[in-house]
């Protein structure tokens, strides 16, 4: 054991540390590597007169030290990750993959200028709202539509254009609240609209409408709880009759659909989940729904309906503050043209409908695949039967039958294991269940898992 002064003596001056060849023919950034260098030997330092240091510590080891910082230091804040989870939807990971196609069309309007406000046949001034319009129209059945920004600014929008100074009836069963504190009675109130509540949290009725709709009232509102579920003796309105009765009062409907699915997820054993076209067969005003949840897009908040309601809610000034940019544009154009071309294109091309839709016999292969590839490198796994949730608030008390990689670290505990996993240059995020770090193959991609392999062994047997 070395005193304190002799291992601070022995730290070398900056300018001949920073000469060691392992640094000096470093490929990075010089102020990155002269930042990493002070933070490493000030760390150092404080370690050393902490009493966490106690042996000297060579140039060459320092160096080696510097070298991982400025990795760290070069490193994108916003990266890729592989996720593990088998959530498909994860609100942390960023919610749904775009599909290659869409992923193309945004290289292809950011790399050049564009026509996002350009009429090319007219030459000149148009909206970027065309460029998503018809698709939107043609696949949901809708007579115009409009994108902004994401679904809290769509019904935010909504609101201050249809409702202000006005009331707004809702059922008391629908009150939510998403992600973020985003609550409906809250929206209402900055939208300057007055919530009206009917009926009961578990059971709302047709008359609770009826009796609480007053020369006041602007709207009726309807909100899909798709981040919750009440189940035992409970009651709703339908959507057909709450048009019916809107068309009597003349007052427009209004749905946040929230996920806003464009196929019956029935298909993949997803109950219970509304698709946007049933809300336009069913004459509902004016729908919102977000384009990065089981539509498969980019973050988005889509508004669809009455060509008379839409041109109002785009004229309003706050619709400037939540428009969407050309990249959102195109990676939303893309993913409704997948859309366009049929429901088995979509399945095929949209990679949060392909994870729904995956076999479970072809999950279990593929989770054997990725268990082989793990063995062969001396790691010892198992391959188990689990469970995946949608994610996104989407279907909350629904869980997918799947298959999963598990691993029982010797060597760490599985707390360390998941965190030298999460720490890599490409994280890998998985979820312990029962004791056990699990790989979820749901929402892994096989181009991924020799990577994923390697890692695991070095976590497991470093």
């Amino acid at each position: 054991m070395a005193e304190k002064n002799e291992i601070l003596r022995s730290i070398p001056k900056m300018d001949e540390l920073l000469r060691l060849s392992v640094l000096a023919e470093l490929n990075a950034a010089q102020a990155s590597i002269t930042e990493a260098a002070r933070e490493t030997v000030e760390n150092f330092r404080r370690e050393v007169l902490a009493g966490n240091i106690t042996e000297v510590v060579s140039a060459e080891e320092l160096a080696q030290q510097i070298v991982r910082r400025v990795k760290q230091l070069e490193q994108p804040a916003f990266r890729p990750i592989v996720n593990a989870t088998g959530v498909s939807l994860h609100t942390n990971l960023g919610r749904a993959c775009l599909s290659k196609r869409a992923a193309d069309a945004v290289y292809g309007v950011v790399s050049r200028y564009t026509n996002l406000e350009y009429n090319i046949e007219e030459g000149r001034r148009g909206s970027r709202y065309d460029h998503v319009k018809n698709l939107l129209t043609k696949v949901t059945g809708a007579e115009s539509a409009l994108v902004v920004n994401n679904n809290a600014s769509a019904v935010l929008l909504i609101l201050c254009a249809m409702a202000n100074k006005g009331e707004v009836i809702c059922s008391r069963g629908e009150l939510v609240e998403i992600g973020g504190a985003f609550r409906v009675p809250e929206i209402m109130q900055q939208c300057g609209c007055y919530l009206k509540e009917v009926g009961a949290t578990n059971k709302t009725h047709l008359k609770d409408y009826v009796n609480a709709i007053t020369e006041n009232t602007k709207a009726l509102l309807k909100v899909h709880t798709s981040n919750f579920k009440i189940v035992g003796f409970t009651d709703s309105v339908s959507l057909v009759d709450m048009v019916k009765l809107g068309r009597e009062k003349g007052l427009p409907v209004i749905e946040d659909l929230g996920s806003g699915s464009l196929v019956d997820l029935e298909q993949f054993g997803i109950h219970d989940e509304p698709t946007v076209q049933n809300s336009v067969r069913a004459g509902v005003d004016v729908i919102s729904f977000s384009g990065d949840k089981l539509l498969g897009g980019p973050q988005a908040g889509i508004i669809i309906g009455k060509k008379q309601y839409i041109d109002i809610i785009k004229r309003h000034p706050l619709n400037r503050a939540v428009r969407v940019d050309k990249m959102t544009l195109a990676a939303l154009e893309a993913t409704l043209r997948s859309y366009a071309e049929g429901e088995e294109q979509a399945k095929k091309e949209i990679p949060v409908l392909s994870m729904l839709g995956a076999k479970v016999e072809d999950l279990r292969a593929k989770a054997e695949y990725l268990a082989t590839m793990i063995r062969s490198r001396g790691t010892e796994c198992e391959v188990r039967s689990e469970e995946d949730q949608v994610g996104g608030g989407s279907v909350p008390t629904q869980l997918l039958p799947t298959f999963a990689v598990a691993l029982s670290p010797k060597n760490c505990s599985v707390d360390g294991l998941e965190q030298r996993l999460r720490l890599r240059e490409l994280p890998i995020v998985g979820r312990i269940h029962d004791g056990v770090y699990l790989l979820s193959v749901r929402t892994m991609e096989e181009k991924d898992f020799a990577y994923v392999a390697e890692a695991v062994s070095e976590a497991m047997n470093g």
